[in-house]
């Protein structure tokens, strides 16, 4: 019979599959977007549409990783934790992924940024509560023990950093992007938004370096 802890690490995995290949379609699809003279600017728009569509899942997975991260290290036995923490844990992700998800549905309208700047609060507390974590449990060997899962609370941090900082840099974005649709494709209306686009490519890479980093930390228990 499977147990809850192989369980809980089969979903762990999916939700880093999820993450990790979602993201590179974001890549991709953003690259075909930036290539003016292959595309309409029709089809541009539908890449786009895809694009915002395909990030749902990344986000998702995100959003679920809290309360898969907390569980696995508890029924691992790395960190025993009593049943209101795993249920915060899990009411924490139910929180963020109702946000993730409201906000998508509600477009681009005023409910929608309220629900993103909630998120946004949300992500910069858990970013400081998961280095935190790791922080002290490397120096302390406590609450978490085995260094190579303090190391990844750590990491787990940077990459909600990392990730924050593609939000902020993207977020001029759109009204270049509006720009675009209304005055038509031009060096005066693509060049600005292509140069908005690069400001976040950085942290893209920077994000995607981290994932790949935990996941080989969390496969091989290295450090």
């Amino acid at each position: 019979m499977i147990d809850l802890y192989a369980l809980a690490l089969f979903f762990h995995i999916l939700l880093y599959v999820f993450w990790l290949g979602g993201d590179l379609g974001v890549a991709v699809l953003g690259g075909q977007f930036r290539k003016r003279d292959a595309y309409t600017m029709d089809q541009r728009l539908a890449l786009l549409k895809v694009l915002v569509m395909v990030d749902m899942g990344p986000r998702t997975a995100w959003a679920l990783m809290v309360g898969s991260s907390i569980s696995l290290a508890h029924l691992g036995g790395y960190w025993p934790l009593p049943l209101w923490a795993l249920s915060l844990a899990w009411a924490i992700s139910g929180l963020w992924l109702y946000l993730v998800w409201a906000a998508y549905k509600a477009g681009q309208t005023p409910k929608a940024a309220k629900l993103r700047k909630v998120e946004m609060v949300l992500k910069w507390a858990l970013s400081a509560g998961y280095l935190y974590l790791g922080f002290v449990s490397l120096v302390l060997d406590d609450p978490i023990v085995p260094d190579w899962l303090a190391w990844k609370a750590l990491l787990f941090g940077l990459i909600f950093i990392a990730a924050i900082l593609i939000d902020v840099r993207f977020k001029p974005v759109g009204p270049a992007l509006m720009s675009l649709i209304e005055k038509g494709s031009s060096d005066e209306t693509e060049l600005p938004l292509r140069a908005l686009m690069d400001r976040s490519r950085f942290w893209v890479r920077v994000t995607y370096l981290l994932l790949v980093i935990i996941g080989f930390v969390g496969t091989t228990k290295f450090l």
